[in-house]
């Protein structure tokens, strides 16, 4: 029997520009069924390992693949298509006055400004997305009232849109305010349940927005890799004050992660 293709490998991925080493030979390498969170302090490297992973940003050396088909040899503008993405760079390049159906829809063509010709089914396929989210009611508002985690919450029914291996969150809890930021991380922990559920890859330097679900961390400090693999080895307070550079405690309680810092 072949071994399983991962969903993404990542091997001695280094990217420089002038002098700075922003990427220091990372190896990473995310099975089907793991659940990752990527954690680091603003520097680390996880926004340039983002930008590199959807072809944003040229690395400098090393290789990786989705799903088995390699960065510089499969086409890449076709195979971003099965990469979901939730970030707040999007934000500025949605119409004010879009409905979020529409929003949603523009997924499915990896477009912004939804101009393709759509159909029936993408419009119910949407509207799905939207009611598996429980915000349905927000298919016909248009995203300039939409707020800030309501419209997270739409971006990911676009991410999903397109039925992606892999689903990357880029800090999407910025800017929101604690009740909207659970409210967001439960629909997250809804996906995350679905048997069907891709990979999910979850970009943050806040312990607080781990959720049971996520089975693997992968730990940044100044581009280089801390320590990478299942939570419960990883996710320790002699790895974190080493990601962070300071002296700090972990703990947990009911699932969720917490950091104090010693007197």
């Amino acid at each position: 029997m072949k071994p399983a293709v991962p969903v993404l490998e990542v091997s001695g991925l280094r990217v420089e520009r002038g002098r700075t080493a922003i990427l220091r030979g990372l190896d990473w390498r995310v099975n089907a069924g793991e659940h990752w969170v990527i954690l680091g302090a603003n520097g680390s490297g996880k926004t340039s390992l983002l930008k590199a992973l959807t072809g944003f940003l040229s690395p400098t050396d090393g290789d990786f693949s989705v799903l088995g088909q390699s960065y510089g040899v499969s086409d890449w503008r076709e195979l971003r298509l099965k990469l979901g993405v939730v970030t707040s760079a999007f934000v500025a390049s949605i119409p004010l006055a879009e409905k979020a159906v529409e929003t949603v829809i523009s997924g499915k063509y990896a477009q912004l400004d939804l101009w393709t010709k759509t159909t029936r089914a993408d419009r119910r396929n949407a509207l799905a997305l939207l009611e598996q989210l429980d915000i349905a009611y927000l298919a016909e508002r248009e995203w300039i009232y939409l707020s800030q985690g309501e419209r997270q919450r739409v971006l990911i029914a676009r991410a999903l849109m397109a039925r992606p291996k892999l689903l990357i969150l880029d800090e999407p809890c910025a800017g929101l305010d604690p009740v909207a930021r659970e409210h967001f991380l439960a629909s997250i922990g809804t996906i995350a349940k679905r048997r069907d559920a891709p990979s999910l890859v979850l970009v943050t330097h806040h312990v607080e927005e781990i959720l049971p679900a996520f089975s693997h961390a992968l730990l940044l400090r100044e581009g280089a890799v801390v320590a990478a693999g299942p939570c419960g080895r990883v996710l320790n307070s002699r790895s974190l004050s080493a990601v962070f550079g300071s002296s700090l405690r972990l703990s947990r309680q009911r699932g969720r992660y917490r950091i104090d810092f010693p007197a």
